[in-house]
């Protein structure tokens, strides 16, 4: 049976698609502070790995143990794209999935180039008439020359 379609459900779509946005957004300025704040009731895992981070204090501080900064920003765009937002029965629950490509240059070092190719699965939940991330899965896919981005080996 197809969803039915009203103001509402478009308006949770937009608030969970902004979240991926802003998202994005913040981990490009290096501003780690601001995506742990995004993630402060979510837990955040990659396959290939045993990550696993909750809070904002220890995303904040695995963001800042593994992303190398230039001079407050990363020098990367992190694209988040073909969005599929599934809102639950009960309204109080979601799940998204997005593609993910993340660009770089770093002047001298690291021309323009496609770094990493993946997936994102989120899930969210609604508190106090908002929506907020739950939790994160990231799928690495397409794994290029992350060295310039991250402190650690990542395969894909």
């Amino acid at each position: 049976m197809a969803e039915e379609i009203t103001l509402r459900t478009l308006a949770d779509r937009d608030e969970i698609r902004e979240l991926l946005h802003r998202c994005s957004e913040l981990v490009d300025l290096g501003d780690f502070a601001g995506v742990a704040a995004l993630f402060a009731h979510a837990t955040l895992t990659a396959a290939g790995t045993d990550v696993r981070v909750s809070g904002a204090a220890e995303i904040e501080a695995i963001q800042r143990e593994t992303m190398r900064d230039y001079g407050g920003a990363l020098r990367t765009k992190h694209l988040a794209t073909n969005t599929i937002v599934e809102l639950g029965e009960d309204g109080a629950s979601a799940t998204a999935r997005s593609c993910f490509v993340v660009l770089q240059a770093v002047p001298g070092e690291l021309p323009l180039a496609p770094i990493m190719a993946g997936r994102y699965h989120d899930a969210f939940e609604r508190a106090d008439g908002r929506w907020r991330f739950a939790s994160r899965h990231t799928l690495p896919d397409l794994v290029g020359d992350v060295s310039h981005h991250l402190r650690i080996h990542v395969e894909g």
